[in-house]
């Protein structure tokens, strides 16, 4: 059947108050742009007309401000999930105003299949290609794309002529069988292909294809500094340490490795190491260190969601489609961050802690215990099921005020049964085979700033006993005395000895 061209106005005509949609994309990397801000402009004049207009938000992980910052600013959220990282979402979030419930992002499209959500009513993704006949070429990022346009009623395209025809080949578009009947998802090493360079629709479905040519929205890394670098030289130390034990194969496993720069860091320090192999990457975001290290040579392969990769690093690959398309693959996240495929790849995972505690907690999300940074993202996928599960974070923050480690984390993510491996700057804490008593000296030892040693040795010394050390009264001193006197050195562990 013939596609019908819209204008964005028209396309968000076709979305209704109290509408569940679901939308492309995997960071702002392949994300509706236009439609999202036109149906943000019709919740502004249904409110302004006293009528209510909210839809609920189905994203693969973060979006950009055209979507996630307009959406928000038109207080047109029903609900959202899951990760993201938009000020102003965030803001909506912590406000009340948006109700956001975080969910591992490779569990997200096989609930939504399960009906755990309700019904997906539209949804709207961005393409680089569509055919008369329903197949839908994805652009830089994939998400939950196939299950949303499986389950939606309707269909809207954005068919985006930023992005090439030609980048046809780069995608491997599948969804496993629900149980009872699901098999084993058939990725055996990273480069592996198992389903389709498209994604195929019922053509009928498809109620508008708005033609854009939108840049995606860049997100900015702060650059790399001592404390980074640092994170990153620890990182790659006890990588060339355990390679040299044994406990690493001498052909090295895939790497993942989180979002940000802390995590490029890591990949360049990785990259500059003669002592690591040349390696593969299964992951979710690729991001311009990857591409860095792939045109020297040094990643062999990169599997993963979007490439959330900066505007000239796009035009590049673009450029040289032909040289990177045996290099590059982008999938679903069900597939991505699967964790079947994780484990059965032996992936050592690297990503980034918010706050963790002497134990081995981790906190990926929550400032202080309340508010919503990003959210869990597929820190989990990875941490449960890698070979390795490697957390990174900076000692400090906000000039030394808040310490990254605490007593005991004020909101949980990742508990002590996951967790591994902890380096910040100063070390690397190894937690494999140690009781709770021994990990905490490990930490406090290795990766705490030392303007915060003695005060976490003292806090050990408080004569709690039992298996776990941990003072109900005192374990969230750190907490309360960010919020009293804004720095969290200034605890006395007087104030709660008995």
């Amino acid at each position: 059947m013939a596609l019908k061209f819209i204008t964005a106005e028209e396309a968000a005509a076709y979305v209704q108050h109290n509408d569940n949609v679901g939308f492309s994309g995997f960071t702002p990397a392949g994300c509706p742009k236009v439609v999202p801000e036109a149906i943000a402009r019709r919740a502004e004049a249904e409110h302004a007309a006293g009528r209510p207009f909210k839809i609920g938000m189905f994203t693969g992980a973060s979006t950009g401000p055209h979507l996630d910052g307009a959406l928000a600013r038109a207080e047109a959220v029903k609900f959202r999930t899951p990760y993201q990282s938009n000020k102003d979402m965030r803001a909506s979030i912590n406000a009340g105003k948006a109700p956001y419930f975080d969910v591992h992002l490779s569990m997200l499209a096989q609930e939504m299949r399960y009906g755990f959500f309700g019904p997906v009513n539209v949804a709207i993704v961005e393409a680089a290609d569509v055919t008369e006949d329903g197949q839908i070429v994805p652009t830089s990022g994939v998400g939950i794309l196939p299950t949303i346009c499986r389950l939606a009623d309707k269909i809207i395209i954005e068919l985006n002529d930023r992005h090439p025809k030609e980048i046809r080949g780069i995608h491997d578009i599948v969804e496993p069988l629900d149980p009872p009947h699901r098999e084993a998802l058939g990725i055996y090493k990273p480069s592996d292909r198992v389903g389709k360079p498209y994604v195929q629709v019922d053509p009928a479905k498809i109620v508008g294809v708005v033609r854009t040519s939108e840049p995606n929205d860049e997100s900015a890394f702060a650059p790399l500094d001592d404390v980074t670098r640092a994170i990153g030289a620890n990182v790659t130390k006890f990588l060339v340490e355990e390679m040299k034990a044994g406990r690493i194969p001498a052909e090295f496993l895939p790497l993942q490795s989180g979002v940000g720069n802390v995590a490029n860091a890591v990949l360049e320090a990785l990259g500059d190491s003669q002592d690591i192999p040349d390696f593969e990457v299964y992951t979710e975001v690729i991001q311009d260190a990857v591409i860095t290290l792939m045109k020297r040579g040094r990643v062999k392969f990169a599997s993963g969601c979007s490439l959330s990769v900066s505007r000239p690093v796009i035009q590049d690959i673009y450029a040289h489609l032909d040289q990177f398309k045996d290099k590059l693959l982008l999938r679903p996240q069900e597939y991505s961050n699967n964790p079947e495929i994780v484990r059965r790849l032996g992936v050592i995972a690297i990503n980034t802690a918010l706050e963790a505690d002497i134990f081995g907690n981790v906190n990926s999300t929550h400032v202080n215990g309340t508010r919503m940074m990003n959210g869990l993202g597929g820190s989990g996928d990875f941490t449960r099921s890698g070979y390795l599960s490697i957390f990174i974070t900076p000692s400090t923050a906000k000039e030394g005020k808040i310490s990254a480690f605490v007593p005991m984390v004020s909101h949980l993510d990742h508990n002590e049964h996951s967790v591994k491996i902890i380096i910040s700057e100063y070390g690397v804490a190894d937690l494999r085979g140690k009781c709770p008593r021994q990990r905490a000296h490990e930490i406090i030892e290795n990766c705490v700033h030392p303007d915060y040693r003695p005060l976490l040795r003292e806090y050990l010394e408080l004569g709690v006993q039992g298996q776990t050390p941990q003072s109900l009264e005192a374990c969230f001193a750190f907490h309360r005395e960010i919020e009293r006197s804004g720095d969290m050195r200034l605890v006395k562990w007087s104030d709660y000895k008995k």
